[in-house]
């Protein structure tokens, strides 16, 4: 998803030097890039120039590229280390898993290739969270989880009923900030809680896992994984031999589980060896397995001709949700990348690659299957799962279907950038399917795999045979636009977010930011909630949803991109909540927070009286902010 000409590198150099602030540069995935003002290719250049003269640059080149530069398979690459906090770098450097590699480097000299990479300065300390008071009752040895994976239920739908939540769209204004909550070292809010009985569970920026008091939001444990938490977390109901587990990945493509009592860490998988593979998606649990979709961010190394583009693949890993043990593994893309000759420059070129899984499987247990939409290729030739929605048996992973949405994209950042050796032949038009497949019923009784595109199209596909059923355009699309993160459902009808944001492209349709409503049985628009447009100042401000939303009984609720949480009625799109993030919280510690644009896969969650609201994404051109809010009736 969003992956933009320089990647966010460079964007991290220029808040080590305070210079100017540059729109749309980072490499994930949202897949972006194109929103720039005219002298930012030259500000690119001057902020890299910049970065190169930094001391931490040397140190770096001298004890740490011969890894991560791709020579060591499992070593992340550099692109991706630019996305993890300083403080976390620094910490891999003096007392975890780098501690070895690098006692060549003094202590300053580790300091200098932390803030080299991090972006920005090593703070002096952090901040102590509040800790729940040691009189506070024990914890109970299972604590009862009413929507253990991302999309609330296993098909996916977001949708929140009223044995789980007593809010609905009448009491809603009721709704009042119950305590706020802000992360160490952060700028985005994007892993998404989970209410675990009284407890919220989340995951931060700086790779830290953190249980907090749902009634008061003070800290009952936390656990530090080696990098940022981008997933939500799940969570196991059932007691095995060692307890009630929470399930999650990091950024370096590790996935994990943790004691939900106490936090103790009980394993961690690398999903895959590749130096850019990632977890974007949150993993989903069925019975004694745990799928993981597997992502990449190789598209924004593209950008550097010397980079022999690309060997990854996209995949689902199925594990042993006790003991983390891989099961089996499938790829997007059937055959592993050979050589396709070479670039202008000289570097040999490799393909197939990439069809990545960016979202969160939705299961199937009626047909015991897995739906996933996968990304653009990287790299030519083009496949036919590239841009598609496939299903997979959970048994051992084999393709029962695949349909695509659209073919012949290939697609990195070289093309959009000074340097397009590597941009493939295809050229785009970089139309992943972001958000995850949801699994809806007619009114006749057919179950339908559905999947939103970047493109702005929503498709409806027959989950017996794979077999095309309707599509509806409800955004205009792009790079920056159409659907990204998550749509949601009900028994009548689907949600849809877009985006649309401007990516300097001309397209034959208007942009719709806001959300949709669509009739199940043929995709028919039913209503249409457009996204005000109240930035006026606010930098890094856009009207539209980019984050995952949530139906709670009869109410829709959308975070968008300005910062502001909305609620509109399920049947008519009237706006019955709305609450702006962006303004000043007091946070459990006592100092103040704010959030920004709703952005990733953080979608509101509800249970009984409360929602958990996670608002601030400093990346892709987005307001960044650092908030997680909980609200009560």
């Amino acid at each position: 998803m969003l992956k933009t000409p320089l990647g966010s590198l460079l964007a991290s150099t220029l808040l080590v030097l305070g210079a100017i602030s540059l729109s749309g540069c980072s490499n994930s995935e949202l897949q972006s890039g194109k929103d720039i003002d005219p002298n930012s290719q030259q500000a690119m250049r001057a902020a890299e120039q910049a970065r190169d003269s930094l001391p931490g640059k040397a140190h770096y080149e001298r004890a740490c590229a011969a890894c991560h530069e791709g020579a060591i398979e499992r070593a992340p690459h550099r692109q991706m280390l630019v996305l993890m906090t300083p403080e976390t770098i620094l910490r891999a450097l003096t007392s975890g898993l780098m501690q070895a590699q690098s006692s060549q480097l003094s202590d300053e000299q580790k300091r200098d290739v932390a803030e080299y990479l991090g972006g920005r300065s090593v703070a002096a300390s952090s901040p102590a969270y509040t800790a729940c008071d040691a009189g506070a009752p024990k914890l109970a040895a299972t604590q009862a989880i009413k929507t253990r994976n991302w999309g609330l239920t296993p098909d996916n739908k977001r949708h929140l009923t009223s044995d789980i939540t007593s809010i609905t769209g009448s009491n809603a204004n009721e709704l009042k900030p119950l305590w706020a909550f802000a992360f160490n070292g952060a700028n985005r809010a994007r892993s998404q809680p989970l209410f675990v009985g009284d407890l919220l569970i989340t995951g931060s920026h700086s790779g830290e896992v953190l249980a907090l008091d749902a009634a008061s939001g003070c800290v009952r444990w936390q656990f530090q994984a080696a990098s940022e938490v981008r997933t939500g977390i799940i969570g196991d109901e059932t007691q095995g031999p060692a307890g009630q587990l929470l399930y999650f990945g990091d950024v370096l493509g590790t996935v994990y589980a943790i004691s939900a009592t106490t936090g103790k860490e009980q394993w961690r998988t690398r999903a895959d060896t590749h130096p850019n593979a990632t977890i974007t998606g949150t993993p989903s649990l069925f019975e004694d397995r745990l799928y993981v979709p597997v992502s990449a961010l190789e598209v924004s190394n593209a950008v550097d001709p010397l980079y022999e583009c690309c060997t990854f693949r996209g995949s689902v890993v199925a594990m042993n949700r006790q003991t983390g043990a891989i099961e089996w593994q499938t790829h997007t893309i059937a055959q592993p990348p050979t050589s396709q000759g070479k670039n202008a420059s000289g570097t040999t070129q490799y393909g197939p690659s990439g069809a990545v899984v960016w979202n969160s499987p939705s299961i199937d247990t009626k047909r015991r299957r897995l739906y996933v939409g996968t990304g653009e290729n990287a790299s030519s030739p083009a496949t036919k799962t590239s841009d598609a929605l496939m299903a997979m048996n959970l048994s051992d992973g084999s393709i029962a279907w695949s349909w695509q949405g659209t073919a012949r994209d290939a697609w990195n950042t070289a093309c959009d950038s000074l340097t397009p050796d590597n941009c493939p032949e295809e050229n785009g038009p970089d139309y992943d399917f972001g958000a995850a497949t949801l699994i809806a019923t007619t009114s006749d009784g057919r179950d339908l795999v559905i999947g939103g595109q970047k493109s702005g199209v929503v498709h409806a596909i027959v989950a017996d045979t794979g077999k095309h059923l309707w599509s509806q355009r409800v955004g205009r699309g792009g790079i920056q636009g159409g659907i990204h993160f998550g749509i949601a459902a009900d028994s009548q009808r689907i949600y849809v977010p877009v985006t649309d944001m401007p990516d300097g492209r001309t397209y034959p349709d208007p942009a719709r930011p806001g959300v949709h409503a669509l009739n199940i049985d043929t995709g028919e628009p039913l209503w249409y909630a457009k996204s005000p447009n109240v930035c006026n100042a606010r930098a890094f401000c856009h009207p539209g949803v980019s984050q995952s939303i949530s139906v709670i009984n009869d109410m829709v609720l959308a975070g968008g991109m300005d910062g502001v949480v909305r609620g509109y009625n399920v049947a008519s799109g009237k706006l019955v909540y709305e609450l702006d993030t962006t303004a000043d919280f007091v946070t459990v510690n006592g100092a103040t927070t704010a959030g920004g644009a709703f952005g990733g896969a953080a979608g509101p969650v509800a249970q009984n009286n409360r929602v958990a609201l996670s608002s601030g994404y400093g990346l892709y051109n987005h307001m960044p902010g650092n908030l997680l809010l909980m609200l009560e009736r």
